[in-house]
């Protein structure tokens, strides 16, 4: 389905419509002005009546046994206090007019803040909900806002949408929403060609593929896919609260998130130290896994088939490498003779290797650009220490282990504020 000045139209529109866009795009930037307090009106709205149960129904129609946990975190998100404060931290002054008093006599002139114009979104399936919040981010800059769904995606979003618009009619001329498939290469180019901003969420792959067709001066807002990882100092691991805390983390998210765990790093060069881990976090992870196996019987066969395939090609793969694996139920423990991070096989199955402090640095560095998250366990006196050398090598975010895909009001995301980049300073004299 395809959503167009608030009306929802069949696929088989979609070369229609989009021969209209570029005339009513014109006549909204040329005489139309967003108030950002109509958004966030309109989003505090929404988040008042999913916090009512108004969308339950419709939440798992789509997503059976949903976590109810990611809707309160939405409401949380979705509240006026939240967006107010997420403007302030990432825009402060850029959002506002002023004129400038330059030194030695130079001619002031006025600074104005403005949208890019229009943005083109290109979200990824990995997040429910994601497409909406990318959306959300252009409308709270005033943007006109073109949204391609993900292929994955089960039709939240565009409901969600769809509300937000009958809650604020002005929003009409600002939203417009296509489920077009990513082999449509002429209808994706397209739509990037009306862009000022082309925000695109994703695989190495799919940013290579949306460099190859943006057109030259669009601004590319990309947002690709990274790694995230755990480390723990110290080798009695005494901390059960931390590593329960961590084994629920890797569980919930089932290592599908930027921000998921998919490697442990042990402060040592001892091998027989990550033996001594596996078997004190194994249970734990293994109770976490029982926990968090809901779902319906397609997704629980789709995993466990998902799960037995990277098992024998994992015990290819340890053939050729002396890997050991400790094995639960639902989840898995593999020790690695290196110390490199990279993705794990996931849904469970968490790569457990040796760091000493002193290789953090020149192991980490490798994957540059590529790291986000760190979940970090050890004695109080030495977290700043860590803390320091992680945000020295590249990490964005520092969390406790079993927050490292928690969102925090008014933080960075991979280490930039996002409004900051969909918007545009002009200078008048």
């Amino acid at each position: 389905m395809i959503l167009y000045n608030g009306t929802l139209y069949d696929s088989s529109e979609q070369d229609r419509l989009l021969d209209e866009m570029e005339t009513r795009v014109n006549i909204t930037l040329s005489c139309k002005t967003l108030p950002v307090e109509k958004v966030i009106d309109a989003i505090d709205r929404l988040g008042h009546e999913i916090a009512d149960g108004k969308y339950d129904a419709l939440l798992n129609s789509f997503q059976p046994n949903y976590n109810p946990q990611y809707k309160q975190l939405a409401v949380q998100l979705l509240s006026r206090e939240n967006l107010k404060f997420k403007i302030k931290t990432e825009l402060g002054s850029f959002k506002f007019e002023y004129r400038t008093v330059p030194p030695d006599g130079l001619a002031p002139i006025t600074v104005k803040t403005m949208p890019l114009g229009v943005i083109f979104h290109i979200a990824a399936g990995n997040m429910d909900g994601l497409p909406a919040f990318s959306l959300a981010e252009g409308l709270l800059t005033g943007n006109i806002n073109i949204l391609k769904l993900p292929q994955a995606d089960n039709g939240l979003s565009l409901a969600i949408i769809s509300r937000l618009i009958e809650l604020e009619p002005a929003l009409t001329d600002y939203i417009f929403v296509f489920d077009t498939p990513s082999t449509d290469i002429l209808a994706m180019q397209r739509m990037s060609k009306l862009a000022d901003g082309i925000c695109v969420w994703g695989s190495d792959s799919a940013i290579s593929a949306v460099r190859s067709l943006a057109p030259t001066g669009a601004k590319l807002i990309e947002w690709g896919h990274k790694l995230s990882f755990c480390y723990i100092s110290g080798d009695d691991f005494d901390n059960n609260a931390e590593l329960t805390a961590l084994a629920e983390h890797i569980a919930s998210t089932k290592q599908l998130l930027c921000s998921s765990c998919q490697t442990i790093f042990i402060d040592t060069d001892n091998i027989s130290i990550l033996h001594d881990f596996c078997h004190k976090f194994l249970p734990m992870l293994e109770n976490a896994a029982a926990k968090h196996s809901h779902g319906s019987i397609g997704e629980r066969a789709y995993f466990t088939l998902m799960r037995h395939t990277e098992y024998l090609e994992q015990i290819i793969k340890d053939g050729q490498t002396g890997n050991s694996e400790y094995r639960g139920n639902k989840c898995r423990l593999i020790i690695s003779e290196d110390s490199s991070l990279e993705l794990s096989p996931m849904m469970c199955s968490v790569l457990i290797k040796r760091l000493p402090k002193d290789k953090i640095v020149s192991e980490l560095r490798q994957k540059k650009g590529f790291l986000q998250t760190a979940g970090l366990i050890c004695p109080p006196d030495k977290r700043d220490s860590f803390s320091e050398i992680f945000a020295r090598c590249g990490i964005t975010r520092i969390t406790t282990a079993g927050n490292m895909s928690a969102t925090f009001s008014g933080e960075s995301h991979d280490g930039e504020y996002p409004l900051r980049r969909y918007i545009r300073t002009v200078n008048i004299e």
